[in-house]
């Protein structure tokens, strides 16, 4: 006599799991473990059926129960998502936002991070992982709280004293992106500006810092009309009040070069990198090529002194200049598409519109080859401006040193896609600001996944999200199911600190 488990779909369309007994090719009779909705459901019974074979018949006898359950129907009464719950409170633990003690807040983080969706829908997700969710009044009463109890002032210092824990930082790094509001008008903050992803929406600016590995460090919100440039001092000035910081390298995209910028980081006691502008290259290596010949090896740098502001405030800055030839090949065929849409729109074969290489003289339109010419020869370049001594930091290490820029650009890339932190539905200033300190205290946590665990966040709830525990009644007694742990999952949560779900 043998038996084993199986499935069959239901007319209702659900799966049932059923223990079928046979003796050769005898059937004997079958027992109706339960029907599963989904495949969380369909787990579960599966596992209930697995332990009923290997434990024996006698220990889940199942009886007739006067609610109308047939004999050895089972019922999955809950499900709850414990090990993705608990290992992402690990990590908000680990990162020291528990300092916050505002559970509310904590279960919004989380509930972003693991489907990001509105405040009142993050009830159902919280719903869906078997977590206590927050009424909504619950929830609309913590916003105002997020920004009277500074929570990101403390969620900030928590940040800085986790990346600070195993040693000293060098560096950091800074840039800017927008994030738009399905919104039709303006108002003092919600303003239509230079937008990252080409939109016209009414939109803000938002600042962010980071380590070099682009953990969070700082997040500030500006006007969407801000220039980029204005916001760079903002932020590192709170950074330096709020944690007396000097003698750090600050790390910027060419969107933050200006003088006053470079004079008030140098006055404050920080080093800077910042890319320099391509158009300026040919006038300022002039002089090199005049004196070296114009032979350019692939990765070579080239250093210039630039005399950067007027008066009292001009100060000599040190320029590296980096030559690439992959990169000259990009900018050629970049350049070579906008000449083509110049000279369409020079012959009037395409509607005028904004373009760099088009002119206009009265009615006459034409195409201005003196800058197409001075484009040319800056192709492939790429520089930068820094106040670090060249016996410090030399070229290529200056180069090197920039490249890891990318970092914020992977941290904005997390926040706007896997964190959904746009499109803004929130219109009053108190609400968004409330919203992007979730946003932040998300992005630490997914960041601080993915450096542990090797794996983006999507994997990572792939991975530990269907591992459901489940409240089953047979009829005759109530099972709670622990979830079945791979070796591959148990490497995640290994990964990950004060993991209390092993």
């Amino acid at each position: 006599m043998g038996s084993f488990v199986r499935k069959v779909k239901t007319a209702s369309g659900a799966t049932a799991v059923q223990i079928v007994h046979k003796r050769g090719k005898q059937r004997l009779g079958i027992d109706h473990i339960g029907s599963a909705h989904d495949q969380g459901e369909l787990e579960l019974l599966l596992q209930v059926a697995r332990e009923r074979l290997v434990q024996g018949q006698d220990e889940l006898e199942l009886g007739w129960e006067p609610t109308g359950r047939p004999p050895g129907q089972a019922v999955v009464e809950s499900t709850a998502s414990a090990v993705l719950w608990d290992a992402l409170s690990s990590v908000y633990d680990g990162l020291g936002f528990d300092v916050l003690g505002d559970e509310c807040f904590r279960q919004l983080v989380l509930a972003r991070i693991v489907e990001p969706t509105s405040k009142l829908d993050s009830i159902r997700v919280l719903d869906g992982l078997g977590v206590a969710a927050p009424s909504l009044s619950t929830i609309k009463r913590t916003l105002p709280r997020i920004n009277k109890g500074d929570y990101r002032d403390l969620l900030a210092r928590a940040c800085w004293d986790h990346v600070t824990a195993k040693g000293g930082v060098a560096l950091v790094m800074y840039d800017v992106t927008t994030l738009y509001f399905e919104a039709e008008n303006e108002d003092a903050l919600r303003r239509v500006g230079m937008s990252k992803e080409r939109r016209v929406d009414p939109q803000i600016t938002v600042g962010l810092l980071v380590d070099p590995t682009g953990f969070p460090l700082e997040v500030h919100m500006f006007e969407g009309n801000k220039a980029e440039t204005t916001t760079l001092l903002p932020v590192i000035e709170a950074f330096q009040a709020r944690h007396q910081v000097r003698d750090l390298v600050v790390v910027a995209d060419a969107g933050m070069l200006s003088a006053a910028n470079l004079n008030a980081l140098e006055d404050a006691g920080f080093s800077f990198i910042v890319a320099a502008r391509q158009s300026k290259a040919p006038a300022e290596l002039q002089g090199h090529f005049e004196a070296h010949g114009n032979y350019l090896a692939d990765g070579a740098t080239f250093e210039v002194t630039r005399p950067m502001g007027v008066g009292k405030d001009r100060r000599d800055r040190r320029v590296v200049w980096h030559y690439l030839s992959a990169r000259a090949r990009r900018d050629q065929q970049t350049l070579n598409k906008q000449i083509e849409r110049a000279e369409t729109i020079a012959d009037g074969k395409a509607p005028i519109g904004k373009h760099r290489f088009v002119t206009l003289e009265g009615a006459t339109k034409g195409v201005d080859w003196t800058l197409v010419e001075r484009a040319r020869a800056a192709a492939g370049f790429k520089g930068y401006v820094t106040n670090l001594d060249p016996d410090l930091l030399d070229g290529p290490a200056v180069v090197a040193t920039y490249r890891d820029l990318w970092n914020v650009e992977a941290s904005f890339r997390m926040a706007k896609s896997d964190l959904a932190a746009r499109p803004i539905y929130h219109y009053k200033r108190e609400s968004i600001d409330a919203h992007l300190t979730v946003v932040f205290a998300a992005l630490a946590i997914a960041r601080t996944i993915q450096a542990r665990t090797g794996l983006s966040i999507k994997k990572f709830l792939h991975a530990l999200r269907p591992l459901t525990s489940a409240v089953i009644n047979t009829g005759t007694q109530t099972l709670t199911i622990p979830p079945a742990i791979s070796p591959e999952a148990q490497q995640i949560l290994d990964a990950l600190p004060g993991q209390g779900v092993h």
